[in-house]
C-alpha cells in the first residue's frame, strides 16, 4: 500500500538510507528537510519531487530556492519551516534530525496526527514525558528507528502483556575505544574517535559512540518508549553488532533480533510495521561471523552511562540537561577545544549544577537546553 512520508534530516546518514527504502517501496515523499547541505537536498528534490522542502540555515534556503526554481517544490526556512514540513499530515514523519533540534518538529508531527518513525534520540531524552503523553492524547504511534530500540520493539511482538517482560538488554558496539582504560584516552584525537568499527554515522553520533554517551541516551529513550524502570534495563558490549538488543521475559526466556549492521532494516520496519517485506539488506550468515561475543561495559572508563542512568533515575529535566551538556561538549571536542575525557567531566558538572523540575513544559525543556549549553561554554572558556 502506498504511503506518504516526510523525512526530517534527509541529507544525513539515516535520512539518505530512509530515502533508499522509500524509493524501493514506491512511497510518495511529501516534504524533505536539511540543515545546510544544499547539493544533496537538491538532488533529492529532483528525484522525489516533494511538495515542500526546508533548510534550517536561512542562507542555504535562499540558495536552494534559486537552484530548484524550475521545480514545483516550495522551499521554507528555519525551525519554523522544519516544523511546518513536520505538520503537513503525512502518513509517516521520519525524524532523523540530530540533537535537540528534533524535539519541536516531533511535537509538530504528533500534533498533526502523523505516525512518528523516530531516529532522533534526543526527542525522548529531553522531552520524554511531554512527547509520550502527547502521542497518547493524539493516538499516534512512536515507531523506533534506532537499531537497538527497533530490536527491542521487534522482540516484543506477540507479547501483549508488558507484565511478562522482566528486563531489556541494550547491546553496544563499544565503539573505537573498547578495552582501553581512562589513562589511554587522555590524548585521543578526533580522527581516532570517529573511527567506528561497524557503523557509518554522522560525526556527533560517532563521537557519542566513542564516549558511550549514546548508550546512556538510549537507556533513557528506552525508559520512555517501553515504559520501563531504568533498573530493568541492562547494557552489554557486543562487538560484532549482529545482536541488536534483547528482551528477557519473566520465565527467563530471552528473545533477540539479529541482522547484519545495516540501518535500512529498522528504517523499513518502522515504515512498514506491522508488515515485513523484502529489503535490499544482505542475508545474515552466522557462520561467516563464527563467534559472537558479549562483555560487561567498563563503567569506570565510560562513565557517561552512569551520568545518564542517574539523570533518568532523578527524573525531571536532568536527562535534558545531560543531553544538552553533551551536545556542547561533543561539539567542543570535535572543534579541538577540549580533550576527549573532558566531555564526561563537563556533562557531569553541568547536571550536578542544574535545577530539579518535577513537571515541565516544552518551554522549560528549551530553557534548560540553552542554560546547559551556556554552562558548558562558560566552563570551557574559563
Amino acid at each position: 500500500m502506498s504511503k506518504v512520508v516526510t523525512v526530517l534530516g534527509s541529507t544525513g546518514s539515516i535520512g539518505t538510507q530512509a530515502l533508499e527504502v522509500i524509493d524501493l517501496q514506491g512511497y510518495e515523499v511529501l516534504a524533505l528537510t536539511a540543515g545546510t547541505n544544499v547539493d544533496i537536498i537538491e538532488k533529492q528534490i529532483r528525484k522525489f519531487k516533494p511538495k515542500y522542502a526546508s533548510m534550517v540555515d536561512e542562507k542555504s534556503a535562499e540558495e536552494l530556492k534559486i537552484k530548484v526554481a524550475d521545480t514545483d517544490t516550495k522551499v521554507l526556512s528555519g525551525m519554523k519551516g522544519i516544523c511546518e514540513c513536520a505538520s503537513l499530515g503525512a502518513d509517516y514523519v521520519l525524524n532523523s534530525i540530530v540533537g535537540m533540534a528534533g524535539l519541536e518538529p516531533t511535537v509538530a508531527a504528533i500534533n498533526a496526527g502523523s505516525e512518528l518513525a523516530l531516529a532522533n534520540k534526543e526527542t525522548l531524552v529531553a522531552g520524554g514525558q511531554l512527547v509520550v503523553n502527547l502521542a497518547k492524547e493524539k493516538n499516534v504511534s512512536i515507531l523506533p528507528v534506532d537499531s537497538e530500540h527497533s530490536a527491542i520493539f521487534q522482540s516484543m511482538q506477540g507479547c501483549p502483556d508488558k507484565k511478562e517482560i522482566k528486563k531489556l538488554i541494550l547491546t553496544a558496539s563499544g565503539g573505537p575505544f573498547f578495552g582501553k582504560k581512562r589513562s589511554e584516552l587522555e590524548n585521543v584525537t578526533v580522527k581516532e574517535a570517529l573511527n567506528h568499527p561497524n557503523w557509518s554515522m554522522g560525526a556527533k553520533i560517532t563521537i557519542d559512540s566513542a564516549s558511550m554517551m549514546n548508550k546512556g541516551l538510549e537507556l533513557i529513550e528506552a525508559v520512555w518508549l517501553f515504559s520501563m524502570n531504568p533498573s530493568d534495563i541492562d547494557i552489554v558490549v557486543h562487538r560484532q553488532s549482529v545482536v541488536h538488543s534483547l528482551v528477557q521475559y519473566v520465565d527467563n526466556s530471552v528473545i533477540a533480533q539479529l541482522g547484519v549492521p545495516d540501518m535500512r532494516i529498522p528504517i523499513q520496519y518502522a515504515l512498514t510495521y506491522p508488515n515485513r517485506i523484502p529489503s535490499p539488506v544482505k542475508d545474515l550468515s552466522l557462520t561467516d561471523y563464527g563467534t559472537l561475543t558479549f562483555d560487561k561495559p567498563d563503567y569506570e572508563t565510560f562513565g557517561l552511562i552512569n551520568v545518564c542512568r542517574k539523570a533518568i533515575n532523578d527524573g525531571g529535566l536532568f536527562p535534558a540537561c545531560a543531553n544538552a551538556a553533551n551536545e556542547e561538549a561533543n561539539l567542543a571536542f570535535r572543534q579541538g577545544k577540549i580533550r576527549f575525557l573532558q566531555i564526561e567531566d563537563l556533562v557531569h558538572q553541568t547536571v550536578e549544577a542544574s535545577q530539579k523540575f518535577d513537571t515541565y513544559t516544552l518551554e522549560d525543556v528549551i530553557n534548560m537546553y540553552n542554560w546547559a549549553r551556556e554552562f558548558v561554554r562558560n566552563k570551557i572558556n574559563g
